[in-house]
This record gives structure tokens, sequence and C-alpha cells, in this order.
């Protein structure tokens, strides 16, 4: 008991407490994106310069895709391996699942209908993503994603990592913040601090810069939106203010093309049938292809299968070629883009902060790449928007640095942030009494004294709710608790003081105090929409417990991955070059694509491997004979150009 008469409670929605950093252990910084999430670390470069570093994926790529496909052994792959299923096998493959985390089934009505697969209410979650047989929480496919970025980071630095700061939307609510904590706890990792996309976007921006200013974040990713208004002075980075929207993002864009596409193709074929799975997954990586094209070129197009509800097209067709112009995708995101100007101008007059006053409009979000994207921004702010640094990595490179500080390797700077949303408690007749309101510097502590509305009245129920509004029926309900022991006095008489800790993950921590009895109550605030303690230690025990099958498991869908690759290259060149060999070096090429065929559908690593390794070795001649008689080719085509002028 502390002096002061409240708990000091661990903020923790679920699974171990957050302990400090580990000695000696390197803390990594984890941007847990909508469509990609990347890792970073601080390093000393050559002149001794502690400067952020994004670690490669293990398949190579600085981008890791937030997908996550399940194989018919029901192993999980995450990355790019897993985005190419997006469309082969769409029932198993779960992607942008970052807009699920802390929302329920009413949360998520208006983008359901664009999800490609089904969503279930459960009691303990209340909603799960069904995945051919099995369903699985948000919390759960998060948790997947981290650990592949935990592992690259592990491949990366050659040592195990235990500690890592984890980036949010700013305009995470506290269900969504206690929902990527927890997933950080089942994916193996101490989360140090959950931060803010835009601040941990300032922090980099910063520490690039060095200057003092007012910095306005402009950060559209796929699937959220958030707007930041923050002071730089001499090395203190306070967030003035911050807005935005928590289901609006590069996605919905995606959206509105394959809306659009849909929408075309029925015009032609009204016989067309896009309401499956996986007609809904090609649509939307036919428009995700349309929208990144269209940050380089006018016009892009892309082939959509066409999918009959009844009977085949007239003339054997099969695809439609979708063509989109800059102008098209224009007005088809300018509902989308208009949006953003609300919470622009309402983080603007919360901070207190003219237009003219920004010294820098800083861009963040992979969405910001698009030219209308940047024109919009552009009129909106009254200036040309910074995009110097990378829109998708500045965030992770702001989280690697928070870990630099948090590690005492940093001390240039110091971060104060803020809360979100207003947070308060429930009054009689149903008001919202704001203890904590929006834009509070965390962290923070508040109290208030609240009486009994009845003689007599013995208890009393604390419900927490986090909004704007007036009334609690328009705000969201964190938590519940009851105050019991309180004297039979007669009403007015009790006085209950309630305080709300934040702390500096912007998580909450409630408890209350009859002062005269000193009757008390406290509660941890659990996340609206999650996992429950005994479900994540149970995840967690299982995962120990299942350890080795779980790395072996992983080492056959590598190896499997590997040797597809291989088989696709080997069939490739045969196709080109078979002629180039005689008979038994053919048969033994086909001898040894057959054996590693074979040893594909087994469950052993080893054998694969090494099947994979002479079919590699074996068709090195092939691929000699191949090169050559590609310049060959190549000569003879420039010769009989030079002839034909």
């Amino acid at each position: 008991m502390a002096d002061n008469g409240f708990r000091e409670l661990p903020v923790i929605s679920a699974g171990p407490v957050a302990h400090g950093p580990t000695a000696g252990v390197p803390i990594i910084g984890i941007d847990l994106g909508t469509t990609n999430s990347l890792v970073a670390i601080v390093e000393a470069d050559a002149a001794g310069t502690r400067v952020p570093r994004i670690i490669p994926a293990r398949d190579g790529g600085n981008l890791v895709p937030s997908v996550v496909h399940f194989n018919a052994d029901g192993q999980a792959e995450v990355g790019a391996a897993a985005r190419r299923e997006r469309v082969r096998d769409a029932a198993h493959t779960v992607y942008s699942v970052k807009r699920l985390l802390g929302r329920g089934i009413d949360d998520l009505k208006d983008i359901r209908h664009h999800l490609p697969f089904n969503l279930e209410e459960s009691s303990a979650s209340n909603v799960k993503l069904q995945v051919g047989a099995r369903s699985y929480t948000p919390i759960e496919i998060s948790a997947m994603i981290l650990r592949e970025l935990k592992a690259s980071a592990e491949a990366y630095l050659g040592k195990p990592v235990e500690d890592a700061v984890i980036t949010v939307p700013a305009y995470f609510n506290d269900s969504q913040r206690q929902a990527t904590r927890s997933a950080g706890s089942l994916a193996g990792l101490n989360v140090l601090r959950i931060l803010n996309e835009p601040t941990a976007a300032s922090l980099a921006y910063g520490l690039q810069r060095k200057k003092n200013g007012l910095i306005a974040v402009y950060d559209l990713g796929g699937g959220t939106f958030d707007v930041s208004v923050l002071r730089l002075r001499d090395g203190v980075f306070e967030v003035l203010a911050t807005n935005g929207d928590t289901q609006l993002g590069g996605d919905d864009i995606d959206h509105a093309i394959a809306d659009w596409i849909e929408s075309t193709i029925r015009s032609t074929y009204p016989q067309a049938d896009y309401s499956g799975r996986d007609a809904k997954a090609a649509l939307l990586d036919a428009a995700e292809k349309l929208k990144i094209e269209l940050s380089e070129v006018a016009t892009a197009a892309a082939n959509v299968p066409l999918l009959p509800s009844s009977r085949q097209f007239d003339g054997g067709t099969r695809d439609f070629l979708a063509t989109l112009t800059r102008a098209q995708l224009e007005k088809l995101s300018a509902p989308l883009l208009e949006r953003t100007r609300k919470p622009v101008e309402n983080a603007l007059r919360d901070a207190g902060i003219a237009l003219s006053e920004l010294t820098d409009v800083v861009l963040v979000g992979g969405p910001t790449r698009l030219p209308m994207i940047r024109q919009f921004v552009e009129g909106l702010f009254g200036r040309v928007p910074n995009s110097s640094m990378h829109p998708d990595e500045v965030v992770a490179a702001g989280a690697a640095i928070q870990a630099d500080i948090l590690a005492g390797n940093n001390r240039e700077f110091l971060l104060l942030d803020v809360v979100p949303l207003s947070l308060g408690i429930e009054t009689f007749g149903g008001a919202m009494s704001k203890l904590v309101p929006r834009n509070t510097t965390v962290p923070t502590m508040a109290k208030e004294q609240f009486t009994t509305y009845v003689d007599g009245q013995t208890k009393v129920a604390i419900n927490v709710f986090q909004g704007e509004r007036e009334l609690v029926k328009d705000n969201r309900k964190l938590a519940e608790f009851v105050l019991g022991g309180i004297p039979p006095l007669p009403a007015g008489v009790a006085r209950v003081e309630v305080t709300f800790l934040v702390d500096a993950d912007g998580i909450l921590n409630v408890a209350a105090k009859e002062l005269y009895s000193e009757a008390e109550a406290s509660i941890e605030v659990k996340p609206t929409y999650g996992l429950t303690d005994a479900e994540v230690e149970g995840m967690l025990a299982d995962g120990l417990s299942h350890a080795e099958d779980d790395k072996r498991a992983a080492q056959v869908v590598q190896a499997r991955n590997d040797a597809q690759t291989t088989t696709t290259a080997t069939e490739k060149a045969l196709a080109e070059a078979r002629h180039l060999l005689d008979e038994t070096e053919a048969g033994v090429i086909d001898r040894l694509l057959a054996s590693l065929k074979a040893k594909m559908v087994t469950h052993d690593a080893e054998a694969i491997r090494a099947a994979n390794k002479a079919l590699n070795d074996g068709t090195a001649r092939l691929a000699e004979l191949l090169m050559d008689h590609t310049l060959q080719k190549n000569v003879k085509n420039a010769r009989a150009s030079d002839m034909s002028r």
C-alpha cells in the first residue's frame, strides 16, 4: 500500500508483466503495420555515430508483409511467402489484421463486407477469424507476425532478442493498445514501451535534422490515419495534440478500386460473381497493384479473373483487363482523403497552432507515396510536405531510437506523448465525467471525488469509459468494478475518490477509495476485446512445450519454399533448353527433379535440403547452356535489327 492511499498496480492487459531492459540484450524497435511490418535497431556507424538501421527480413527484403498463411499441415507462414498465397489460397490467408486488433464485431460492421475471411463472435475476445477449420484471435495472428520480426532480428544480430518497443497509431484506444501489448507478450517479447507512430516518425526526423520547430505529422498507413502536432525544442519532443481515424487507410483506397473494378466488369458481364472470398481476394490484389503502379505512371492495367455464377462467358474469355488512370483514382479516393481534413483541423485547434506557425509537415506511411496524396497534403497545409525519409521505414527507425533511449545509449532526446481520447467514469443518469481530457501529456495521474445518490448506499459501480461524447452510451466502455464496504450514510455524505493512472504507453489503471471507511478497490483495465490472462498464459505454456516441434515444422516449411523455387526454375529452364542437352543429361535432371518433388511432400527438412542441393548441382551445366543460348539469341536479334535499318 502506497502512502497516498491507492494501489500501484501493473497495467498490462494480459500475460507477463513487463520488466526493465535486460542487461546486455539488444532492444529492437518494431513497426507493426497493417500492410507491412518492419524491425529496426540502432547501431554505431563507421564514425561511431549511433544511427537506426532497418533489419532485413529473413527473405532479404526490408518489409515483412503483415500476412499469415496456414499451409496444409496447419503451419503458419509469415511475410512474402504468405502474401503470394493471398489469392491462390484465400481461405487460409489472413491480412490487414491490425484493423481488427482490440475491436468488436459491432466496430467492424463498416468494413466487414470487404474482408475475404469470416469473423465470428467469441465470449473471450468478441471477434475471431475463421481460417479453414480453426479460428484465431487478431492477437494470435499479430503475435505470429511479431515472432517473424523477432526471428529476423535474432538472425541478423546472432543473439537472442527479448526487449522491444512497438508502435501503434496515435489514435489507438486503450483496448487496441492493450491488444498490441498482449500480442507482443504472446510472441515472447518484453514490451518496454507502446509508442505512437507519429511520435516515432518525428523522433527519427528530429535525429536527422536536430533542430527546433513545430512539426505536423500526416500519417496515412494501410489501415489507420493519424495526425499529430509536436514541438521539438532542445531535444525534447512534446506532442501538443493528436487526432485521427482508426478505420481509414490505404486499404480503403484498395477497396474503392476493387468496387470500381467489380462494377466495371458487371457492366459488361452481369453474371460475374465476386461474392466468394477467393474472388474478393483477387479483386483486392488487382486493386493494390493498380494503386502501386499509379504512384509511378499515369495509367495502369491489371488482369482480373472473370468468375461466372452460372454459365461460361462468351468466346471463352477468362480474364478482364482493368485499366485505371490517375485521374480516375483521384476521383475514387477524393472522399477518403477529405476525411483526413477534419482531424487535421482538430489537431491544430487543440494544439493552439496556426498553419503559418508550422515549420515542417512530415509524410509517413506507404500510401503517401501516391502523387495525389502529396498534392492533397500540400493543399491542406499550404506547403510542400517533407518526404526526405522513407515513408515506410521512418516509424520503425523512430521505434529503434526510442529503444536506444530506454537502453541508456541516447540522452539527446526526451519524449512527452499524450492521451489520444478522454478517459472518465459514468455518473448518475449515464453522463460521462472526464478525469483525463484528451491530449493530456503522459504519464499522468488524475483524482476526483464522487458521492452516493441514495440513502444507505453501501456500494457503487465504477464504470470506466473512453471517448469524447457527453453520454457514456456514445463512448467505449473499458472496464467496470464495484467498490463495496461503504458505510450506510445519507445520500451525498460518502466521499468516493477515484484515481486514474496513465502510464507512458497511454495505458490506464483505476483505483477507488471511500474516504471515511477507507474501503477501496482497483482494477487493471482489461482490453474490451482481447485474450484473457488464462488464454495468454496457456498459449505461452503451449508454445514453450512445443517449441522444438514448432522449430522443426518451421524448418520444413522453409525447406519446401526453397525447393519450390528450385523446381520452378528448373522446369522453366528445361522447357527452354532441353534440346541443348543429350538424353543422358536430361534424364539425370528429370530424376533429380522427381526426387526433390517426392521429398517435398515429406516432413524431413534435411532430406528436402539435400535433394534441393543435388538438383542445384545437377543443373549447373543446364544453366550455363541456357545462358550461352540466350546471349547468342540476343546477338542474333541485334544483328537482324541492324540489317533491317
